[in-house]
């Protein structure tokens, strides 16, 4: 069986949670998954997003449902700035960064930087 990478299954969660209208369970989320994973796998890694604080979570019966705090901008922000923070070179970084972009993502942030300043 292949590894996946680094934040892939927190990322697969992440995506189920953002697409239910209410809290859910460990099993439910399983359920809505796209690989055969362990109840305990699920509920290990809505553990660690809980204590990231990308879900919160309540009591429902005898288990916990959780539900997103952040949406997928939030989170990919977060990240950005993560890496940036863990950087010795951020300009480097940016300039690597900048050089992976496409031209329409590039108009887009030139785009909003124009508005920054304006």
């Amino acid at each position: 069986m292949a590894k996946r990478p680094d934040g892939a299954l927190e990322h697969e969660i992440m995506t189920v949670l953002w697409a239910a209208d209410q809290p859910l369970h460990p099993a439910e989320i399983r359920e809505r998954l796209a690989t055969d994973l362990a109840y305990t796998s699920v509920a290990t890694v809505l553990g660690r997003l809980h204590a990231k604080g990308l879900v919160t979570r309540a009591e429902a019966g005898r288990a916990f449902a959780y539900r997103s705090s952040v949406d997928e901008s939030q989170l990919a922000t977060r990240r950005i700035g993560e890496v940036l923070s863990a950087a010795s070179d951020r300009g480097q970084v940016l300039a690597g960064f900048l050089g992976s972009l496409s031209k329409k993502d590039i108009a887009a942030l030139r785009s909003l930087l124009a508005e920054e300043d304006g």
